[in-house]
């Protein structure tokens, strides 16, 4: 691959070192991850004591103060590794980002150095069973008392849903609210609370290391002091910060495409059909180009969309078109892949089978594709 400007020497330095962490303490575990259906929360506490769990966390609250790049190695280094079960994205890049712009000086105090440490694993709770990318309609409800927001809902497909200590969750605080969207609020909401309840662990098709969960709230009693932001800021706050989420598949998308392309390649000079080595067919050769090529495009746009976010750049459609384009191009490898392993890429011993269940849901989370293309359109100035 060529050398990538987007980051420099002293980047690379942390991507060595990581690399370095992730081979001892990482790549060893994924097998009984996967088997177990969780990671371990000692691995999470050895990845904050080395500094890998949030760099981006400012010095003052435990962080490195580092930028959004270093991040970006880490997710796609445990991509690449195929460690998935590992979510720092969700936690790191996705979560604590909300304190960090949104919340307040006690809150920052409070939650950000044990979530750098490991000690506090966030969670976002968006998803409800009958809202996913609509989150203007969520039905939980959040009504103040007092000193207190006492929650009832329910949440659906929430990483870390079993090992998370604390979940930034959106709820309506004024359900008459018009337009829907100025009634929601975000909390975050503790798993320790009075009515919280741990909903089950979620059977899924891919991503088997994940422990996605549901999540309910039974008049769950929420400190009035947990509330980020303002009332009815909620949808405003996560548009803002779907920017980031969503570049974040980007990053993960492409690296996952290039762990598929240089197992294959290895795969079919190895492999010998007829008396020679499946690499030596044209057909092998004209399917992994065109592959190999597109991975690169992509990879391109990817590093050029991770710049233009570090320099703090407006990129939401560009960030939209990478989603949707990232996502879909690694079904197409991981597809492609797999049929290049013949018989063999259907069997659960080789990793290409389930990179092809694990890519299924890339283009659903965070904003289906579909919804990616509507906000192109707007963007675009068509339709309404």
């Amino acid at each position: 691959m060529m050398k990538r400007d987007v980051y420099t020497d002293e980047h690379e330095l942390f991507r060595e070192q990581f690399r370095k962490f992730a081979a001892k303490e990482i790549e060893p575990k994924i097998a009984t991850w996967n088997h177990d259906g969780i990671t371990d929360r000692e691995t999470w506490k050895k990845m904050g004591a080395a500094g890998f769990l949030a760099p981006c966390v400012p010095e003052e609250y435990g962080g490195a103060g580092a930028d959004f790049r270093y991040d970006a190695i880490i997710m796609e280094e445990l991509a690449y590794m195929r460690a998935h079960g590992i979510m720092t994205t969700v936690h790191a890049s996705i979560c604590l980002p909300y304190l960090m712009t949104y919340g307040t000086e006690a809150q920052k105090r409070r939650f950000l150095p044990p979530a750098v440490s490991g000690d506090l694993l966030f969670g976002i709770g968006m998803t409800e069973p009958g809202a996913g990318s609509d989150l203007a309609n969520i039905q939980t409800r959040a009504v103040r008392d007092g000193d207190h927001y006492v929650v009832n809902g329910g949440k659906t497909f929430i990483s870390i849903g079993q090992l998370g200590g604390a979940y930034v969750t959106a709820v309506k605080t004024d359900p008459g609210a018009k337009p829907a969207y100025k009634g929601v609020s975000l909390l975050v909401i503790e798993a320790d609370s009075p009515g919280f309840v741990r909903g089950r662990k979620l059977e899924k098709l891919g991503f088997p290391a994940q422990d996605t969960s549901e999540l309910f709230f039974e008049d769950c009693k929420v400190p009035a002091a947990n509330l980020l932001g303002k009332e009815g800021e909620g949808f405003k706050m996560m548009m803002e910060k779907l920017q980031q989420e969503r570049l974040c598949i980007c990053i993960t998308a492409i690296a996952s495409c290039r762990r598929a392309l240089d197992d294959t390649i290895a795969y079919t000079r190895e492999r010998k059909a007829f008396g020679r080595a499946i690499a030596e067919f044209q057909n092998t050769q004209f399917t992994l180009a065109e592959l190999a090529t597109q991975v690169q495009v992509g990879q391109a746009f990817v590093d050029q969309l991770v710049a233009a976010h570090v320099r703090g750049d407006d990129i939401v459609s560009e960030v939209s078109m990478g989603k949707w384009w990232t996502t879909d191009l690694q079904k197409k490898v991981v597809g492609e892949c797999l049929q290049l392993h013949g018989g063999y890429g259907f069997m659960k011993e080789y990793p290409i089978s389930q990179d092809y269940a694990d890519a299924a849901v890339q283009s659903i989370y965070a904003g289906t594709n579909e919804i990616m293309k509507v906000i192109i359109a707007k963007r675009l100035g068509l339709g309404s």
